[in-house]
């Protein structure tokens, strides 16, 4: 009998604490990235440099929200650059991973040769 009890204890706290992860899992707000571009070589970062980026993104849970080129407008301060994108993942360890990834560190390096970037996360909103 005590044996059951047991296993009934260990269960239910077995079971709590997926809820509570599951929970905690679902109250996380995404992340998103946002790129500021100057891109110097268009032709170059469309062609060598957005294919695996592009690939990179998605393998890490990525999406594109919004970008383009000269599709910015500048209600104040100075204009952006000719390029900016904003990405969503589904946190922000999940925007870390993937910015800290090999594949992410290896196209980063060919898109520098076709533009300058400035990057960085901002969290989500629930």
């Amino acid at each position: 009998m005590q044996a059951k009890y047991a296993l009934l204890v260990v269960g239910s706290f077995a079971l709590g604490a997926a809820a509570v992860q599951t929970l905690h899992a679902a109250s996380t707000p995404p992340a998103y990235v946002i790129g500021q571009i100057t891109v110097k070589d268009e032709n170059g970062y469309k062609n060598d440099f957005l294919p695996p980026a592009q690939k990179t993104i998605a393998a890490h849970g990525g999406k594109y929200v919004a970008g383009g080129f000269n599709k910015t407008v500048s209600f104040d301060g100075p204009p952006p650059p000719n390029r900016v994108v904003i990405l969503q993942f589904e946190n922000m360890d999940k925007a870390k991973a993937w910015n800290d990834s090999q594949d992410q560190k290896d196209s980063r390096k060919i898109g520098d040769k076709y533009a300058t970037f400035q990057t960085f996360a901002v969290e989500g909103i629930q």
